[in-house]
């Protein structure tokens, strides 16, 4: 198993920028898949992010494609999610997950096995 803790999301004006980080616990964390989700009140979770195991491939959600970025230090056993012009649309409570099941890092929750408790990002206009 692992747990994931988030940490970094924060109160920031539109079009600035946040990095959100996830440490994960135990001594295996090279071989899990990691994803970023995000829930907006009164929305559903919605993909953001998926990066492989090795940090090769990245995944991205076309409302997020070119302005955020995935990367994991797997030394550090952390996955980073560096966003750079923020929108309130972006404001939202974001959660990490990890599973090892799969060749390719998936994009729907139900595939996640691991979740952090998330970290709020808070996009003001």
């Amino acid at each position: 198993q692992v747990q994931l803790v988030e940490s970094g999301g924060g109160l920031v004006q539109a079009g600035g920028s946040l990095r959100l980080s996830c440490a994960a616990s135990g001594r295996t964390f090279s071989s899990y898949n990691m994803g970023w989700f995000r829930r907006a009140p009164g929305k559903e979770r919605q993909f953001v992010s998926a990066i492989s195991r090795s940090g090769t491939t990245t995944y991205y959600a076309g409302s997020v494609e070119g302005r955020f970025t995935m990367s994991r230090d797997n030394a550090k056993n952390t996955v980073y999610l560096l966003m750079n012009n923020l929108k309130p649309k972006d404001t939202a409570l974001y959660y990490c997950a990890g599973e090892r099941s799969r060749v390719m890092p998936p994009s729907s929750a139900w595939e996640y096995d691991y979740w952090g408790q998330g970290t709020q990002v808070t996009v003001s206009s």
